[in-house]
């Protein structure tokens, strides 16, 4: 049943969020090709949409909207019960439309931000990597929960005034989940979305070398930089990975790249 190209070899299951408090800067498609590049490793890999609108359900051939993180949320599902599988090595646990109302209610729990925490321990044995796609506001109950109960945060960011100007406020608001809740959970890094080296918007490379020299944010920029191409949405539309739609594509190497680099953190 399961393809394994790389083995696990410290055995220990590996959850990631990807997040950002502005929408458009790619968390949803990066969560979605990074998780394609680790099944095609050989890596078991659970996909969690957090998010009430959908866009990594919508990207993927879910078949039930019966199995879905609401269910989790309303514990009539543990994470096991809720897989989906949708390619090889690789699982879904959907969002659907009663997910923004289920949000609202686990934002009346006091103890919300560790819903996910107590529970994702069930996985351990089925999969080698859990990832989060969240939603616009880290501060969301959604998020906060799939914050906590992660070990690793990656922030998908575009060189642009709007995406960069909440940045720090979202690294203080995981040093802070990382004091209350989660004392192991670390910044896995910040990475360029819509973005080359080689691209002629010189403000843009401005903003990469404030970023560079910031003394928060810096230290957390990743080599590896995406960027803007069309077989990605392509892709979603079809409902295919970039191995499938678009092999060759420029997406698919800098995605392959950024798997490498995240590889190496772990």
């Amino acid at each position: 049943m399961f393809t394994r190209k790389l083995l696990n070899t410290t055995n220990t299951m590996q959850i990631l969020t990807f997040t950002n408090r502005k929408g458009g800067t790619g968390k949803s498609t990066s969560a979605w090709a990074v998780a394609h590049c680790l099944a095609h490793d050989g890596y078991r890999v659970l996909l969690v949409d957090g998010d009430p609108q959908m866009n990594l359900t919508q990207a993927l051939p879910t078949s039930s909207q019966d199995k879905s993180l609401t269910q989790i949320l309303d514990g009539s599902l543990g994470f096991p019960q809720a897989m989906q599988q949708v390619g090889t090595n690789l699982w879904l646990i959907p969002a659907s439309p009663s997910l923004a109302a289920a949000e609202k209610l686990l934002g009346t729990d006091a103890m919300y931000p560790l819903a996910f925490k107590n529970l994702v321990g069930d996985l351990r044995k089925l999969v080698d990597f859990v990832i989060f796609d969240t939603g616009p506001s880290p501060n969301s109950a959604l998020a906060m929960a799939a914050i906590t109960a992660s070990d690793q945060v990656y922030i998908p960011t575009m060189p642009e005034y709007f995406a960069f100007n909440g940045l720090e406020s979202l690294l203080d608001l995981i040093s802070r989940i990382q004091k209350n809740f989660s004392p192991n959970l670390r910044v896995g890094g910040v990475f360029l979305t819509k973005y080359a080296k080689n691209y002629r918007k010189s403000l843009h490379h401005q903003f990469v070398d404030v970023m560079q020299q910031h003394p928060n944010l810096g230290a957390h920029l990743m080599e590896s930089t995406i960027r803007d191409n069309v077989a990605v949405a392509e892709a979603q539309v079809n409902q295919q990975s970039l191995y499938e739609w678009a092999p060759q594509s420029a997406a698919l190497q800098d995605y392959e790249a950024l798997t490498q680099e995240i590889l190496r953190k772990k």
